[in-house]
């Protein structure tokens, strides 16, 4: 390879950092009901634990109600158990072979508690991206040292390899200040 390093797939890389972090921001629960918050819920089912989806379908018929239609009725009890093992602080209410689980009015506190958990995905999401530039520079490093490119290509593709790291870090604090908005906003 006469370039250097593959810039695409350190950047598809980057971009599946960004990814995992707007997965990990959309669960968190803001004032309004959303089917993302139960993601992290994985229900013991026929012997194994798999996700909520796998056994029910959430839907939001209010704006502060979630709604859980569970497939088999024998696994109603399993459902509500997990939820409520998720610490998610929804207590679900059981009717028949669904759920209906009441969003309660977000504290100040919990407000707060959400807000550091957001802070919390995008440092681990800035790690990972670090990450990525540097398994980007030591291959650049190691291509200069075995001959493969010279150094001016080197300097110019660790300085392209940098500049994408920064765009991609100033779009992970972009989206955290949106979710902050979001969380914060009474």
């Amino acid at each position: 390879m006469s370039e250097g390093i593959d810039l695409n797939d350190i950047k598809r890389r980057m971009d599946g950092a960004i990814n995992a972090f707007k997965h990990d921001i959309a669960s968190l629960r803001t004032g309004r009901a959303s089917a993302n918050i139960l993601d992290p819920v994985t229900v013991e089912a026929y012997g194994s634990r798999v996700p909520l989806n796998q056994v029910a379908n959430v839907t939001v018929p209010e704006p502060r109600m979630l709604g859980i239609s569970i497939w088999d009725k024998s696994m109603v009890n399993a459902v509500d158990r997990a939820i409520r093992e998720a610490n998610l602080g929804l207590n679900p209410i059981i009717d028949g072979q669904n759920l209906r689980i009441p969003l309660p009015e977000l504290n100040e506190e919990r407000r707060k508690s959400l807000v550091k958990v957001a802070h919390d995905y995008a440092e681990k999401a800035k790690v990972a991206i670090r990450h990525v530039r540097r398994d980007g520079m030591d291959g650049l490093k190691k291509a200069e040292k075995d001959g493969v490119i010279g150094q001016d290509i080197s300097r110019s593709q660790s300085e392209r390899v940098q500049k994408m790291t920064d765009d991609t870090i100033s779009e992970v604090d972009r989206l955290l200040v949106d979710k902050e908005k979001e969380i914060m906003q009474v």
